[in-house]
C-alpha cells in the first residue's frame, strides 16, 4: 500500500511539473530585477538586449525589467536569492559588487543561493567630469587631494561596488583620500556632475556612449581605469599611463535562484548568447559593443571565485575602516 500511495504522488508530481516546465517561457513574463535605477548602465543593457534574447528563445517569451536600486545592488541580488527557482525571475548581478559585498558585511543574500547563468560585458572604469570643469586630466585632481584632503567629491554607486573599489583602489595607489559620495545609480551622478555638486564621477565606459569618438559634450573623460586605450576613446589616456597604476571593471550578467534546473538555464545561456550576437543589436547598442564579453555561467563562476581571493585585502580593509 505504502508502495503504491509513493508511486501516485510520484506520478502526480511528473504530472503537474511536466506541461509546467514544457511551457516555460510561454505562459508568463519572466521577471528580471536590476539593482539600479532607470538610466544606468546596468538597467539601459538590460532594456536593449533582453528584447533580442526574447527572439532567441522564440515562441511567446516575454522579459519585463524591474529596478530595485540601493544598498550597492544588495536589495536585487537578495530578490534574485530568494525568488521562487521556476525561472520566471531572475536578475542582473553586478561584478564585483556582487561577490565583494558579503565579504565586507552581512548581506541579505549570500552567493551560494544564486546561479550565474552568463556573463554578458565586462566594462572599464572610467573617470569623467564636466565639461568645465577646473580639472584638465588626473594628475591634476590627485594634486588637489594632495593638496588638500577630502577636497574633492568623487561620486560611486554604492559601497562595494565597482566605482566604490576604483576610488579605494585609486586612493590607495595615490595616496589620497577624496570625498566619496554615494549613488542609487550613475544616472543621478551625471545630474549632479552636470549641475555642479559632483566634481568628479566612476563609472564605465558603456555609461557614456555619447562621448565615444569625440569625448565632446556636457561631460569629459579625463581617464580610463584599463591595461591600453580603447578604439572608441583613443585620445583619453588610462590611468597607468598619467601615473596610477589601477585597472578595474564591472561585469555584468545573468543570474537565477540556485534551484534552477540546468536545462532551463543551458536555454537561458544560449538565448543570450545569441541576442549578443544579433546585428540589430550590435548596431543599436554603440554603447555596449566594444565591451560585450560573453562567458558561459560556470565559467564566469570560477573566475569570480579567484577575483574574490584578490578582493579579500580590500575587504578586510573595509572591515576594518567601519570599526573605527
Amino acid at each position: 500500500m505504502n508502495k503504491t500511495i509513493i508511486a501516485l504522488v510520484a506520478a502526480f508530481s511528473i504530472a503537474v511539473s511536466g506541461p509546467a516546465w514544457a511551457a516555460w517561457p510561454d505562459d508568463k513574463p519572466i521577471e528580471v530585477v536590476v539593482g539600479f535605477a532607470p538610466g544606468g548602465g546596468t538597467d539601459v543593457m538590460a532594456r536593449k538586449l533582453l528584447p533580442f534574447v526574447e527572439r532567441a528563445l522564440g515562441g511567446k517569451a516575454k522579459f519585463v525589467v524591474l529596478n530595485k536600486p540601493g544598498a550597492g545592488g544588495e536589495i536585487a541580488f537578495a530578490s534574485i536569492a530568494r525568488a521562487a527557482p521556476d525561472a520566471y525571475a531572475m536578475g542582473v548581478v553586478n561584478v564585483p559588487g556582487y561577490n565583494f559585498l558579503p565579504m565586507t558585511r552581512k548581506t541579505q543574500y549570500t552567493t551560494d543561493e544564486i546561479r550565474l547563468v552568463a556573463r554578458v560585458v565586462e566594462d572599464p572604469n572610467v573617470i569623467v567630469v564636466s565639461a568645465n570643469s577646473r580639472f584638465e586630466d588626473l594628475p591634476a585632481v590627485i594634486a588637489a587631494l594632495r593638496s588638500k584632503p577630502g577636497s574633492v567629491s568623487f561620486g560611486h554607486n554604492g559601497a562595494g561596488t565597482n566605482g566604490h573599489l576604483a576610488i579605494r583602489m585609486l586612493a590607495a595607489v595615490a595616496k589620497v583620500e577624496p570625498n566619496e559620495i554615494s549613488y542609487r545609480g550613475t544616472a543621478a551622478q551625471r545630474t549632479d556632475l552636470l549641475g555642479g555638486h559632483l566634481e568628479v564621477g566612476m563609472v564605465s565606459l558603456s555609461e557614456i556612449p555619447e562621448l565615444h569618438g569625440t569625448n565632446k559634450g556636457p561631460l569629459r573623460v579625463i581617464a580610463i581605469l584599463s591595461k591600453k586605450r580603447f578604439a572608441s576613446l583613443p585620445d583619453v589616456p588610462t590611468a597607468e599611463e598619467v601615473g596610477f597604476p589601477v585597472v578595474t571593471t564591472a561585469e555584468r550578467g545573468f543570474a537565477v535562484p540556485k534551484g534552477v534546473p540546468d536545462d532551463i538555464v543551458k536555454k537561458l545561456e544560449a538565448g543570450i548568447a545569441e541576442g549578443l550576437r544579433n546585428p540589430e543589436y550590435l548596431t543599436g547598442s554603440p554603447g555596449d559593443e566594444p565591451v560585450i564579453a560573453f562567458m558561459p555561467g560556470a565559467e564566469w563562476q570560477k573566475r569570480l571565485d579567484d577575483m574574490s581571493e584578490a578582493l579579500r585585502p580590500f575587504a578586510e580593509q573595509m572591515r576594518a575602516s567601519e570599526q573605527k
